[in-house]
């Protein structure tokens, strides 16, 4: 049966072809969510599983271990220096110290002012205009996010001494020799000289990115706007009320927050198609005209493309942001052809602003496209095409049956971050259009070539509305990663080389 229908299928044409793969896709939507719950299910069990081992280490090594063992599940570090290793044990110790100093003095106060982010707000003396400054929401979230992580990071490093204390035992009924300072020293610098290079740079993805993250995502679920702006007042937890305006079809004010949403992630899904396949294709052919056989002056031909890469990015785009100004250079240009006649509001109007800001990012994205191509089509093995020419393929078959199977196949990935890439693409919308047009009937002075990204920003620093900028980075975040996860699983370059060939 299965052969059967591998047979009918080679009979069908493309356009069936492509029927029958987008049918299936949808029918295998439910068998993909399937899967996606067993290995749910399969990474919970496990995650629970580790948990209990974990706790099953902890009470076996309490029970079982000598009596350094034990007074280091209190006093971290003091198995290792009472067994000789007085580096890892001071170290293990320091690391303790400076986190029950950090609790009294200063991340306790904040951990435990977390839950209401504040009571006593500033006040202002009408008189004399005197400010007398109370709690600060924003610091307290910050500095309680803060110890929170440092109290995560305390909960690792204790395992490692109670890991430590445990090996240390073993090594010692063993009568082997343990590590001395010495060695440790040796070791970094060695053997765990990885450690020692990735330790800083790992430290700063946590300090600036993980718990930047992580303070959004609470940002979402407070009211912190204008209105609630630190230090002279306070904001507070409001749960998913945030969340909520995603929903709400309808508001009393005029706007609405989710008719807004859905009508720039429209566009931006569609810009980010655009912007992705377009650059794609036109400069695949740009590379192939100057690759061909024939062609002169290739070099002059590739530094001209490359001369837009060369200048500054933000400096070409707000130049070319001038020339489509109403009175900027094109129009002057058509103004002189038409007699005065015509002039364009590239920018006024909703359809042409989006239209040219597609136009323009082919002209800054296709110089890149072509360097990348070049290399790639110059990697296509040439008897392919030799055999194609003397099985008397047209130009159209070459490419579509060898060059585009070959670039997909190569620059899959390129594609998925590309596109994702383009959908968080700042630079080209803001300063272009900044938005623009800006419409009435969009929430937060969003625009009709606003991007998720950008009227996020506009929410942010002009109109002040920290919570509702949380809550499009995390769906962002959320559109981003499911498109993701679809496209890579569908994309050539997650087969293997066997089946390409």
């Amino acid at each position: 049966m299965a052969q059967k229908n591998e047979l009918e299928y080679l009979k069908l044409n493309k356009i069936q072809k492509f029927g029958h793969g987008f049918v299936n896709f949808f029918k295998g939507i439910p068998g993909w969510f399937k899967n996606l719950g067993k290995k749910i299910w399969a990474g919970l069990k496990k995650g629970f599983w580790c948990v209990v081992n974990w706790f099953k280490f902890i009470g076996v090594t309490f029970v079982k271990g000598d009596w350094k063992t034990k007074v280091s599940y209190f006093v971290m570090g003091f198995g290792s220096v009472a067994r000789g290793q007085w580096l890892r044990g001071i170290l293990f110790f320091i690391f303790e110290l400076v986190f029950i100093l950090y609790m009294i003095f200063f991340g306790g106060h904040y951990l435990g002012r977390l839950y209401i982010l504040g009571e006593t707000g500033s006040t202002i003396d009408g008189e004399t205009g005197t400010i007398t400054y109370g709690e600060n929401s924003f610091n307290i979230m910050l500095y309680g996010v803060l110890t929170i992580f440092f109290i995560v990071a305390l909960i690792y490093t204790w395992y490692l001494n109670v890991k430590q204390n445990a090996i240390g035992e073993e090594y010692v009924k063993a009568k082997k020799k343990l590590a001395s300072a010495k060695d440790d020293v040796r070791a970094l610098v060695d053997k765990d000289f990885y450690k020692t290079l990735l330790g800083l740079p790992l430290l700063g993805i946590l300090v600036f990115t993980v718990l930047p993250i992580f303070f959004m995502i609470l940002v979402a679920f407070t009211n912190y706007d204008k209105s609630h702006f630190p230090p002279l007042n306070l904001f507070g937890w409001v749960g998913f009320d945030n969340f909520a305006l995603l929903f709400q079809w309808t508001n009393s004010d005029g706007a609405s927050f989710s008719m807004t949403f859905g009508q720039i992630l429209l566009w931006t899904l569609v810009w980010a198609f655009f912007a992705t396949f377009t650059n794609y294709f036109l400069g695949m052919l740009v590379a192939m005209l100057i690759n061909k056989k024939g062609i002169k002056l290739k070099k002059l031909w590739r530094t001209i493309l490359v001369f837009s890469i060369a200048i500054p990015q933000f400096i070409s785009i707000l130049f070319v942001s001038n020339m489509f100004q109403t009175d900027g250079i094109i129009n002057g240009i058509l103004g002189l052809i038409s007699g005065g006649k015509i002039v364009i509001d590239f920018w006024g109007n909703a359809w042409i602003a989006r239209i040219t800001v597609i136009v323009i990012n082919i002209w800054i994205g296709v110089p890149y496209l072509m360097l990348v191509v070049t290399g790639i089509l110059m990697n296509i093995p040439a008897d392919l095409y030799e055999s194609a020419n003397i099985d008397g393929a047209s130009a159209w078959q070459q490419y579509s049956k060898i060059t585009l199977p070959y670039m997909l196949f190569i620059t899959g990935p390129y594609l998925l971050t590309s596109f994702t890439g383009n959908m968080n693409n700042f630079n080209v919308i803001y300063l272009l259009t900044g938005g623009g047009p800006k419409v009435q009937d969009y929430y937060g002075n969003a625009g009709k070539t606003d991007l998720l990204i950008t009227w996020l920003f506009s929410l942010a620093v002009n109109d002040t509305n920290y919570k509702l900028a949380a809550v499009i980075g995390i769906m962002v975040f959320i559109v981003v990663a499911v498109l993701s996860l679809v496209i890579y699983n569908i994309i050539p370059s997650t087969r293997n080389e066997e089946e390409f060939q």
